[in-house]
């Protein structure tokens, strides 16, 4: 599974934490930044194109960090084919997953610990998407929605 990663200066301990997690695990992991600490950065600036990446199928998941997670989540949402939220337990992780197909989590830098971090993240790419056919059913509805959005 190839993952994508970005984080703004609120997410960039954590993110290069995880960068370092997810290599020992064995993922192929694509750094969308930001490379250096920066306070001043914007989190637009990295987790647009993570999420562009997901969109267009460049990755199979991605995980957007910024100070709390929010706003990395509000952006990932713009793009078609993007289902982002923000993760703060070890259920929703995988049931996130396991029901709506998501395909980027949102974690805050400044509010979710390294070993939570883990966890969470560990679960959403462990999980799969269950294909039953009412949660077909609900993505389907969301992608005419998305269709309907952006043409």
């Amino acid at each position: 599974m190839q993952v994508g990663i970005a984080a703004d200066h609120g997410g960039f301990e954590l993110k290069e934490h995880l960068l370092s997690i997810l290599r020992r695990w064995g993922y192929e992991v694509i750094d969308f930044g930001a490379h250096t600490y920066n306070p001043e950065d914007d989190y637009p600036d990295f987790i647009i194109p993570l999420a562009r990446a997901v969109s267009y199928g460049e990755v199979d998941r991605g995980i957007a960090i910024c100070g709390s997670g929010v706003g990395a989540a509000i952006t990932a949402n713009k793009l078609p084919g993007v289902r982002a939220a923000l993760i703060t337990d070890y259920y929703s992780a995988h049931q996130g997953v396991e029901h709506d197909d998501l395909n980027l989590l949102c974690l805050g830098g400044w509010v979710t610990g390294a070993a939570l971090a883990q966890d969470l993240v560990q679960a959403f790419l462990e999980a799969e998407f269950s294909g039953l056919e009412r949660h077909r059913r609900r993505l389907e509805k969301i992608a005419r929605l998305e269709k309907a959005s952006f043409g």
